[in-house]
Order: C-alpha cells, then sequence, then structure tokens
C-alpha cells in the first residue's frame, strides 16, 4: 500500500518549514507551503490508518482506545481514540495521520455571526474579509453537502418528531463527505457513502473528506515529507538564532509500526526558521508549556480560556418509534440496512442571547461498539432491555429505539490547562454545575419524554467517567489576542514573544488549530477551524514574501482512497 509517510531515517536535520500535527490546521498548513516551493516536513505523534484499515469489530476498537486519568494510563499511545479523564472535564481527541478529522462525524457549520462579535476575537478577524476567505476555501476543498436521503433515515426522522413537539424544526446538516462517487480537489478519489454510520470509528468506505484525503496528500504532491509516530517534547529557538530547534522522540508504535516508520535512534532534534504548532487544543498547549518551563518567554495567558464547546453525548431509551442508530459496518452487518451517516440532521435551539443558543443532531454510533452497548446500560437500570438485545441482537431489539443526541452550544470558555509535571492537567472546577448542562438536560429531557423514552445522560455515570461534562470538541488554550497581555497569538497566528511584551512576537513561531479560538463556538468547530488556518497562510506568505495558489488539483489519473500516496507519482 502506498502511504503519504516516509520512513524515520528519511528525516532531516533541517527544513523551511516544520509542522507539528496533521489535523485541519496542519494540513493547510503543509498544503499551502509545499504550494509555495518551501521545504515542509509534518511531525505526527499518531500512526497513518488507510481506508479500509479502521476498526470495525469491538476488540479492534478496544485496541484503538488510549485513556489517561491523574493516576491511569492504559493502552497504545497510538490508539485513534485519546480519552483523556480530568478531574473537571473529560476531553476526547483524535490520533492518527489526519487528526481529529479521522473520528470526526464531518459536520461543517459556520458559527452564529455573534460569535465573531465577542471581544475575545482581535477586530482584524472580522474586520480585514479575510475569515470569509478562508471559508470560501475551506468549503471549496472539503466540500460540505447535507446528505440527499438524510430525510429517508430513521434517526433523522426520529429527532425530527421530537424537535416538533418540543417546537423546534429539524435541518439537513453539511457534513465534508461523498455523497456520490467523485475526485476530490486533492486529486484522490472517494467512493459514494453507504450510510453505514461508522463514521466516528474511521471511515472504510472512503466517503468521508478527512484531512489525509484531501490537504495532507495535496501536500505530499507537493513535496512535503511526512513522518508518523514522532512526539514533539517543545521547541526552542535555535543555537545561533537561527531560527527554531524542535526536539522530538519516537512514539512506541503497534507490532509492524517500527517497519513502516524505519525507526530512528532518537530523542534528537531538528530545526527550521518557520515552526507551526498544529497539534490540536491539547497538544499544541502541552507543548507550549513545556517549552515555557524550559525557558521559552510566552505569554501569561497560555493555558487559558478552554471551551469544551457546550458539548454533551446524551440519549434517549425507549423511543416509541424506530431509531436506528447504530452502525451497521463496512461491509454491512446487516443487510439492507442504512444507518446514514454519524451525523445527518439537526435541531437548532435559537435565542435572542447568543449563550443560551444550542443545536441538537441526530448521533450514530459505530458498529464496533454494538456488541457491547447493551453493557453500557445495565448500571442504569435497564437490564430487562439489556439482556433482551444480548439475545434479539441490538438492530432489532430494544437498542433499535435508542436515540443518540450531539448538542453543542456555549459555555464559558474557563478552563485552564496545566502541567502536572510532564503531563497535561486541565482545571474548571464547577465546570459540571454550568448553566449550559442545564439547559441541555432539560430540552433533552422534554424530547425524551414527548417520544416515549427515558433521558439517559451518561450511561457510564457509576464509572470511571462520574459525573463530568465530556467533549469532542475541545478549543481554546492558545487564545488569540490583541496583544501578549489577552491572548497567546496574534490574529495573524504568530505567537506573541513574553519578553518584548505588547505586540512584539517571535518571528516564525505560529499556532494554527483549534487551541487559538478564544471562546465556545456554537457549532462544530472543524470549517472553524479550516478557515482560520487559510487565512493565517495568507497572512503568513504576505509577511514572507510568498505565493501560491488554492485550485483543485488537475490530474488524468486520480489516486485511490487507500493509497494516498500515489500522489507522489500522479
Amino acid at each position: 500500500m502506498a502511504r503519504l509517510s516516509s520512513p524515520h531515517q528519511a528525516l532531516a536535520d533541517r527544513y523551511d518549514v516544520i509542522v507539528i500535527g496533521s489535523g485541519y490546521g496542519g494540513g493547510v498548513t503543509a498544503s499551502r507551503l509545499a504550494r509555495a516551493g518551501k521545504r515542509v516536513c509534518v511531525l505526527e505523534r499518531g500512526r497513518e490508518v488507510l481506508t479500509g484499515s479502521f476498526p470495525s469489530r469491538f476488540p479492534e476498537l478496544r485496541n484503538e482506545l488510549q485513556v489517561t486519568g491523574k493516576s491511569l494510563r492504559t493502552g497504545s499511545a497510538t490508539g485513534l481514540l485519546d480519552i483523556r479523564l480530568g478531574e473537571d472535564v473529560h476531553v476526547l481527541v483524535g490520533c492518527g495521520l489526519g487528526g481529529g478529522s479521522l473520528v470526526n462525524a464531518g459536520v461543517a457549520l459556520t458559527p452564529d455571526p455573534r460569535v465573531f462579535n465577542d471581544d475575545a476575537w482581535p477586530g482584524q478577524i472580522r474586520q480585514d474579509g479575510l475569515l470569509e476567505e478562508g471559508y470560501r476555501r475551506a468549503r471549496q476543498w472539503l466540500a460540505p453537502a447535507p446528505h440527499p436521503k438524510a430525510q429517508d433515515f430513521a434517526k433523522y426522522r426520529a429527532l425530527a418528531a421530537g424537535g416538533a413537539a418540543v417546537g423546534h424544526p429539524m435541518r439537513e446538516t453539511p457534513c465534508a463527505i461523498a455523497y456520490a462517487d467523485r475526485v476530490n480537489a486533492a486529486g484522490i478519489t472517494q467512493s459514494a457513502c453507504t450510510g453505514c454510520g461508522d463514521c466516528f470509528a474511521g471511515c472504510n468506505v472512503g466517503a468521508k473528506t478527512t484531512v489525509a484525503l484531501t490537504y495532507l496528500p495535496d501536500a505530499v504532491r507537493h513535496g512535503a515529507h511526512v513522518f508518523t509516530l514522532i512526539r514533539v517534547d517543545r521547541v526552542a529557538k535555535a543555537p545561533g538564532g537561527d531560527g527554531w530547534e524542535v526536539t522530538i522522540a519516537p512514539v512506541e508504535g503497534p507490532r509492524g509500526a517500527a517497519d513502516a516508520t524505519g525507526g530512528l535512534a532518537m530523542p534528537r532534534s531538528i530545526t527550521a526558521p518557520v515552526v507551526v504548532l498544529a497539534a490540536g487544543t491539547l497538544g499544541s498547549t502541552e507543548i507550549l508549556l513545556r517549552s515555557a518551563a524550559a525557558g521559552l518567554a510566552l505569554s501569561d495567558r497560555l493555558g487559558e480560556r478552554f471551551s469544551a464547546n457546550g458539548d454533551i453525548i446524551a440519549f434517549a431509551y425507549g423511543v416509541k418509534q424506530d431509531v436506528d442508530a447504530i452502525g451497521v459496518g463496512h461491509p454491512p452487518r446487516l443487510a439492507g440496512r442504512e444507518i446514514g451517516a454519524a451525523v445527518t440532521g439537526q435541531i437548532d435551539v435559537e435565542s435572542d442571547v447568543l449563550g443560551h443558543e444550542l443545536s441538537i443532531q441526530d448521533g450514530a454510533l459505530p458498529s464496533a461498539i454494538a456488541p457491547v452497548l447493551p453493557l453500557l446500560f445495565v448500571p442504569n437500570g435497564r437490564i430487562l432491555g439489556a439482556l433482551q438485545s444480548l439475545v434479539s441482537g441490538v438492530y432489532d431489539g430494544p437498542f433499535k429505539h435508542l436515540q443518540t443526541f450531539f448538542a453543542v452550544s456555549h459555555d464559558a470558555s474557563s478552563g485552564r490547562f496545566e502541567l502536572d509535571g510532564d503531563r497535561l492537567s486541565l482545571r474548571w472546577p464547577g465546570a459540571k454545575d454550568a448553566d449550559v448542562y442545564a439547559r441541555l438536560d432539560a430540552i433533552l429531557t422534554d424530547i425524551a419524554t414527548r417520544t416515549g423514552g427515558a433521558y439517559v445522560k451518561n450511561p457510564l455515570a457509576g464509572s470511571v467517567m462520574g459525573q463530568q461534562p465530556a467533549t469532542a470538541h475541545p478549543l481554546g488554550g492558545c487564545p488569540l489576542g490583541t496583544e501578549g497581555t489577552t491572548g497567546v497569538v496574534d490574529h495573524r497566528c504568530r505567537v506573541f514573544d513574553g519578553a518584548a511584551g505588547g505586540t512584539g512576537v517571535h518571528r516564525g513561531l505560529y499556532v494554527v488549530d483549534g487551541s487559538i479560538i478564544p471562546r465556545s463556538l456554537g457549532v462544530n468547530p472543524l470549517l472553524t477551524i479550516t478557515a482560520l488556518a487559510e487565512r493565517a497562510m495568507i497572512h503568513l506568505a504576505d509577511e514572507h514574501g510568498l505565493a501560491f495558489d488554492t485550485a483543485p488539483v488537475e490530474c488524468a489519473d486520480a489516486v485511490p482512497a487507500h493509497e494516498p500516496g500515489r500522489v507522489r507519482a500522479a
């Protein structure tokens, strides 16, 4: 199989640009700067998972879980699903080449315009017109659209009935998914979505338009070098002041990973005039906190303004009508049944008060979790239903009537990251008691009750998960600001120099990912992160005298999704 990633032996000592992380921010950065003719290196801590190799059975999914808590560490460091158990908030992020795009729903929404009127944002974000251009470029490359058959799916109709009962209409949700066979902007062939519902475990069809099928192949096509299973410890000014030094170490991968990467004696360091941190809210913040501890002068705001984006995942158990919200996988476990994408529609609860707005989406759980799903609900007193499902199966037993809610809203963005030894720690006392969760509980309880079901906020509440809220959309930690006293990076995503004060920045050091977003968005953040990254690259090119185009690739022979590395020869 032709991979995007290169063996470790190919890692050079110096590049023009080092990109740390490979999600939406890192992918955009690598693509645009490689197109500008720069020698780009992308470093990713996770492994490369090709289309067709994502987990489809529970034993495989179990092996993809890595769980970290204050006194807990279990699972492989390269597991796709990275769960951080906090004392106040739990966080789920993706780990792999392509970042969170591998295991999200692909929901691509634009926030309410009032979000950007918040003074938390530097004024230039809403004034220079480049954010709108960023959104245009993001849509061109991710091509989000609603499912053409959204209203045919049982889970859509079930949530629509609940929404109607509480006075809120349903609408179709645009997602970065191919609903017909196509060649995407990067020249990669994507197969049409089969409606298997497995988006959150990784798309084995090749329909989800991930970073691994768009921006990263484009970067490699234009000469970028991608390396997986490499952890970044910190960044520092290079000796002699010539750019930046990045200290790296190997990540122990699964069996056979050494063959894929080639192995290399590390830790070591590599250098570049330009370094872009794009390791996500947790990764970029942690790297900069370690860098600050080692002497790099940064803003005192580092670690602040963490937001869980008002997230909640909850359930309605025993809904009267069929829901069919458990994935069937690819190839399908159950012939003739389409679940739809992980999200196909949503209810929007609007308000004159921005902080009271929220969206509730019709979630689907991946097929790999199906065998153990009944057991998850036993602690909540539904033993009879669980036993019935163990006998009849989750597809035709009581769990055929399980509605999954994915909700996003607004919170106070008051969490703070710190270092606990060498490990990232999140502090947000009282987060679970925030008004946003009371509002979500109230409307979800109303929807569940009116559709004949019972509201289940957290089936794992009696376990190590406790009562803390959990988010799959962590934001903040390196927030945008007008100067170093209000943020960690400026509107161009340049890192403020804590020693210079004011608006002084570290030349050549950037952060481009969800960590720069200074408040909740109230929508799934992928499109905004991508747009902000596109905007940052426009400014970076202007500052460094670079030029690049963003036109889709034109090629005679498209590259199949399961062999993206063939772009090198295309």
